[in-house]
């Protein structure tokens, strides 16, 4: 009953931790990288619809992003979301192929970033956190009707600390990795 919970617990923390690597994931560095256009919705046939589906993204140099996508019919949906987008990127096409030249990042806008990556983590922490606290009232429940004893609800509730600290570890270590790639140059 109680490593049920703390099962749980682990699971929608590493939840937390995926989502957290995906969030960063959309946050554009100096490099291109096709994750920076993966989930971006475009309107496609009154669909909302996630470019990776529609294309296929590729970053040939360091600084460019080429996008193909499967039907020539989609290229200026495409590129009506991209310009619609808080990407800042201005699409450049042939009728096949869509490029997205990345210029690089000012101080300032590095500086805002990092604000976006530390709020993010924060929310993360926040998330895991709360994942904590959902589990401490189930195992106190559990306790309250005399399911498990006082002993077992204070080893479990160690048990689901010692799983918090360390996802919130593994979360600043995403966060860290992620400042440290946008401040570089």
């Amino acid at each position: 009953m109680i490593n049920d919970a703390l099962a749980e617990a682990e699971s929608r923390m590493s939840g937390a931790v995926r989502s957290l690597e995906e969030d960063l994931s959309a946050i554009r560095t100096g490099r291109a990288s096709p994750a920076l256009a993966e989930r971006l919705l475009v309107e496609y046939y009154g669909t909302p619809t996630p470019l990776l589906q529609l294309a296929t993204i590729s970053a040939p140099e360091p600084r460019l992003l080429t996008i193909r996508p499967f039907d020539p019919g989609s290229v200026k949906d495409i590129e009506k979301a991209i310009l619609a987008s808080d990407l800042g990127l201005t699409p450049s096409n042939d009728g096949k192929i869509i490029r997205l030249n990345i210029p690089p990042l000012t101080e300032e806008r590095r500086h805002e970033l990092v604000r976006v990556v530390r709020t993010r983590t924060e929310e993360s922490r926040v998330a895991a956190r709360n994942v904590r606290r959902d589990v401490q009232h189930t195992l106190r429940e559990f306790e309250k009707e005399k399911l498990i004893s006082e002993d077992d609800l204070r080893r479990g509730e160690e048990d689901l600390q010692k799983i918090t600290d360390r996802f919130v570890e593994q979360i600043n270590g995403v966060g860290q990795h992620k400042e440290t790639e946008v401040l570089e140059v």
